[in-house]
């Protein structure tokens, strides 16, 4: 890591300048953040990640929230977990950011007895893509979400350990 940054689990007090920064994001697809419907896991992190045995992190660099990644088991006898919420604002792109936060998940995981992660991705997010394929990560299935005011399209990725 560079600079003053640092990773470390995100609090209550984090909550808002998480839904921002993730709202940032959204806008640059032409979106915005729904805590009604599919982003309701960022009004109660506790709740959402670390009460079913996942966690919530963020990226701070000089007090600032920069980033952010989460893990959530989906099936703790086959060893899956789930990544979500792997989102930096542009300034942070490019900078080995990113792959902090993923070298954290994947860290985490294989240190909480995961053998395979999979997750979703936005289509639209291809930098992100490019980034999940040159860490190892293969893409599968595509599925449509419509949920609250959002609807989009979603790329599955995989890896085994």
């Amino acid at each position: 890591m560079q600079g003053n940054r640092s990773i470390r689990p995100a609090t209550r007090e984090d909550e808002p300048q998480l839904v921002r920064l993730i709202d940032e994001v959204y806008r640059e697809y032409g979106d915005e953040v729904d805590l009604e419907g599919y982003d309701r896991d960022l009004l109660d992190v506790e709740a959402s990640y670390r009460e079913v045995g996942g966690e919530f992190v963020v990226l701070e660099e000089d007090g600032r929230i920069s980033g952010a990644h989460a893990t959530q088991p989906v099936d703790r006898d086959e060893g899956v977990v789930t990544f979500r919420r792997l989102y930096l604002p542009p300034r942070n792109r490019g900078t080995g950011a990113g792959k902090a936060l993923m070298d954290w998940a994947v860290g985490w995981s294989r240190e909480h007895g995961y053998r395979r992660v999979e997750f979703w991705s936005d289509t639209r997010f291809a930098r992100a893509h490019r980034f999940f394929a040159g860490y190892g990560f293969v893409r599968g299935g595509i599925r449509h979400v419509e949920e609250g005011k959002l609807s989009f399209s979603e790329y599955h990725f995989s890896m085994d350990f």
